[in-house]
């Protein structure tokens, strides 16, 4: 591996939704900021995650790259107010704390509510778009599959994902408390994405049964509608849609879509209710809507952990999901140390063959065959025997985390290469 893992990450923990939906980036952001990098940095591997609630990168590289990164962000957004945006930035150094926080992020350890299924399906995608970009080696490979594999063990053994406890969950859960009064709520869902495909899905399980499906794609949403028993309507027809709808919902970025104050204030009658449910980052309902009498508006930050039995199970659960996380990264740990190694060793046994080789050249000439064929099996046992000593004391040296100090000794004892020796 040539570096280091590490992380630069940008959360709701710490950034409000004005400073993420700047920096949040669509599949094409991701793909063509994984380009940027591989430009214009020495990152030998590469992945960027933009979800609603975080923009990350995860990288391996000799030295941090925070700044380059943040203005290589900025760049793809088309901004260049980088110091504005850089104190909501986090730079994970560490290798180990860069690991345990994308365990965490895919695991739903790091969800704004926790457990949430959706982010493991977004970090398939991030690494999906990293391997056809060609900025993934061997180091994110493995550990990727370790998180994945991580993940199906929280599953199998916790009740970490058990219940409905999720985002699209939680917004079915507001809209049913927001209409309680309201004998026979009409709901519009506007966008059939991950996250609006699982609030239709999550209506199932509620008393709310009008619901209205627009996309761009009509026929995914006739197919969505069919599934959930609701109803459709042409995209050219959303704003009269919208009339009738007492709640909205919108999940189709802002950049694409955008329910402004002029479109609606002369469409609401006077003292009217109506809920706006904004999904979407970028946003795609402008909060002045609120100026209108009766209209309420509501982000993705509004949507916070519910109590339910859902998620008091998975609260429980979380140390068992921590214990797996911290297992996972030991276990994976020991695969780094051994593939430090390896080329040490590899490389030593070549030297040692070739030292072999030349000295039985000198000789062989001078024996039978049988004689030829013993010294060959004896020097060769010799050899094995030789290497094995070294071998143990640099595996036991990774465990100490004093890999360096030992294998730099063997690059000057026997005039090995440098490069190859791992770094620490």
């Amino acid at each position: 591996m040539q570096g280091k893992f590490r992380a630069l990450t940008l959360s709701y923990k710490n950034a409000p939704i004005a400073v993420r939906e700047a920096v949040a980036l669509n599949e094409i952001g991701c793909r063509n900021l994984l380009d940027k990098v591989k430009e214009f940095t020495t990152c030998s591997e590469a992945m960027v995650l933009s979800t609603c609630n975080r923009t990350e990168v995860y990288y391996v590289a000799e030295k941090e790259h925070t700044n380059e990164l943040i203005k290589l962000i900025a760049l793809e957004k088309g901004f260049v107010a980088t110091k504005k945006i850089r104190p909501y930035f986090k730079a994970l150094n560490n290798q180990e704390e860069a690991m345990t926080h994308l365990f965490r992020v895919a695991l739903g350890l790091e969800s704004q509510v926790v457990g949430d299924v959706q982010i493991l399906n977004q970090v398939k995608n991030a690494y999906q778009w990293a391997i056809e970009s060609n900025a993934v080696g061997s180091f994110l490979h493995r550990l990727l599959h370790s998180v994945f594999n991580a993940n199906k063990q929280a599953v199998n053994s916790t009740n970490f994902r058990d219940g409905a406890a999720s985002v699209s969950y939680a917004t079915v859960e507001m809209v049913e408390e927001l209409t309680a009064h309201i004998e026979e709520p009409r709901v519009l869902l506007i966008g059939v994405g991950d996250i609006g495909r699982d609030v239709c899905l999550n209506f199932q399980k509620s008393r709310i049964s009008h619901i209205t499906i627009v996309n761009r794609t009509h026929h995914k949403a006739v197919e969505l509608a069919q599934r959930v028993g609701a109803s459709t309507a042409y995209w050219e027809n959303v704003w009269q849609e919208m009339d009738k709808a007492d709640v909205v919902i919108s999940s189709v970025p802002g950049d694409c879509f955008f329910i402004s104050e002029d479109k609606i204030k002369n469409t609401v009658a006077a003292g009217r209710e109506r809920i706006f449910l904004d999904l979407s980052m970028p946003r795609s309902i402008d909060v002045v809507l609120e100026n209108i009498p009766g209209v309420a508006v509501y982000n993705i930050d509004a949507i916070h952990n519910r109590t339910t039995e859902a998620l008091a199970l998975r609260l429980a659960s979380i140390p068992a999901v921590e214990q797996i996380v911290a297992e996972a990264i030991a276990e994976f740990q020991t695969w780094v140390n051994d593939h430090a190694f390896t080329p040490i060793i590899q490389q030593f046994k070549n030297h040692l063959e070739q030292i072999r080789q030349q000295e039985l050249a000198r000789y062989v000439k001078k024996l039978n065959p049988e004689e030829a064929q013993l010294v060959e099996a004896v020097t060769q046992s010799m050899l094995n025997k030789i290497i094995k000593l070294p071998a143990v004391e640099l595996k036991a040296a990774c465990q100490r985390g004093n890999i360096s100090e030992l294998s730099e000794s063997l690059v000057a004892l026997f005039n090995l290469e440098k490069e190859t020796c791992p770094k620490s």
